[in-house]
């Protein structure tokens, strides 16, 4: 069977999801799921996982995730597991459980941060005008 390969990309982060034949080993950045800190993290990861039922224990998946934050890490790393789930069975039934779940599972959260503005401190974001006559 040949390897799947699949990225995800939230804000800063970006993973990138290896999918092959096996026994239900997921790995990220070279470290088993179940130590992953934190757990609210592994919890988010898992979740194409649990979705996606016996498929799951029928696949060993490596995600090589690097850039932003943790949430953003684990958030890039659920999106490349579930492409690349969704790419193995060529479900569409499996993609639509995925896309009733969350559709942020399939379909990237394209929304990045402000860059800030010139001589304003860091704010992005313009304050209230004040008028003073």
């Amino acid at each position: 069977m040949k390897n799947i390969h699949a990225s995800g990309k939230r804000k800063r982060a970006v993973a990138r999801a290896t999918l092959k034949q096996g026994n239900g080993l997921i790995r990220v950045n070279s470290v088993p799921i179940e130590f992953m800190q934190p757990k609210i993290s592994r919890l988010k990861v898992q979740e194409p996982l649990i979705l996606a039922g016996d498929v799951a224990k029928k696949v060993d998946i490596d995600v090589q995730v690097m850039g932003g934050g943790i949430t953003s890490q684990a958030e890039a790393s659920k999106l490349a597991i579930a492409k690349s789930l969704v790419d193995f069975t060529k479900s569409d039934k499996l993609k639509e459980i995925f896309l009733n779940y969350d559709r942020n599972l399939l379909v990237a959260d394209v929304r990045r941060k402000e860059p800030a503005k010139p001589n304003r401190h860091g704010q992005a974001r313009a304050h209230v005008q004040k008028s003073y006559r």
